[in-house]
């Protein structure tokens, strides 16, 4: 991942956005005169999940794509399986209510908040939507507010990463659906441009823990190519990730897969999915790093790309731990 960002970086004038869940991608960010956002409960910085940028196609809702956006987050902050028809039913009502001045305003007046979005669910009379104000309560009004703020987050250096480390494993998830929906106002404007913007996103298995971040990364992951989005995703979490169709879907189609090496049930499970026989599995079971199979297409190539340890780009690049 590193290797193909410093490869974009240095190749082209595309604008390069990192999604970095584990602090991996400051030091080459830096190196490369990029920017690094820290996204935490005690940073100054923050994102509106409920703006909007320009360029939406025709056809496509912006209200329809912000109820998405709510119901991924209340789904995990409800629990998997929580949200239902009836919830959806309000959860859409109330984003289209509270962004009728905005729009009333042809985008002059500020962009709703997400306390904005509470209080207009408090005014429902629906028995359901005391569940759902209740569970939107914690990341509004309570500890994990740091997305009901105005937005004041500077994406416009070409190589931005924003750091979520700090956000922990209870607004983690959250925070990585928030990020993908703001980086998509970026996509958006950039097309608008005519300029490419490359995405990637580091632990993607994180998305797949719950069933409509997993569906909220899909949408993306197909929308964003509309866009002149070029997304990239990285796990090591590969048994984790097939567990969910939805990232199963995602692999079995994408058209470029780079596989390192694999424990024995991830290969056995790759190999049913990617079609992958036992001579090519070679490839990926005992692997040095740098070594394994490129899938591009229909084709499975096996491939090295190493580094020279003695450079500052294999430092840059390196994640093992005495190797900085």
């Amino acid at each position: 991942m590193k290797s193909t960002i410093e490869n974009v970086a240095l190749a082209t004038d595309d604008d390069i956005i990192i999604i970095d869940a584990e602090r991996e991608y400051g030091d080459l960010a830096r190196a490369l005169l990029g920017t690094v956002i820290e996204i935490s409960p005690h940073s100054p910085h923050h994102i509106n999940p409920l703006e909007l940028g320009d360029g939406y196609e025709d056809g496509e809702s912006p209200i329809a794509v912000k109820s998405e956006l709510i119901t991924t987050i209340l789904e995990q902050q409800m629990g998997a399986g929580r949200v239902t028809g009836s919830h959806k039913s309000i959860i859409d009502r109330c984003t289209a209510n509270v962004y009728h001045n905005y729009f009333h305003s042809h985008g002059q007046a500020p962009a709703p908040l997400l306390t904005d979005w509470r209080n207009e669910v408090l005014k429902q009379v629906d028995p359901e939507a005391r569940e759902i104000a209740l569970a939107a309560e914690l990341i509004t009004e309570g500890s994990l507010n740091v997305f009901a703020h105005p937005g004041n987050v500077d994406m416009n250096n070409r190589l931005t990463v924003i750091d979520l480390y700090e956000m922990g494993e209870q607004l983690r998830p959250t925070a990585l659906v928030v990020t993908l929906e703001a980086i998509q106002n970026r996509v958006m404007e950039n097309r608008k441009k005519g300029k490419y913007t490359w995405v990637f996103i580091d632990e993607a298995y994180l998305f797949f823990k719950f069933y409509y971040s997993g569906e909220f990364l899909y949408r993306a992951w197909k929308r964003f190519r509309k866009y002149a989005g070029i997304m990239t995703a990285a796990t090591q979490n590969v048994e984790e990730c097939l567990r969910s169709e939805t990232a199963r879907l995602m692999l079995a189609n994408s058209e470029f897969l780079l596989l390192f090496n694999q424990a024995a049930t991830d290969r056995a499970e790759l190999a049913k999915l990617l079609h992958i026989s036992d001579t090519q599995l070679g490839y990926i079971t005992n692997a040095e790093p740098g070594h394994g199979l490129l899938r591009i297409g229909g084709s499975l190539v096996p491939f090295s790309n190493t580094i020279p340890r003695d450079t500052e780009l294999y430092r840059l690049l390196s994640t093992t731990p005495g190797e900085k």
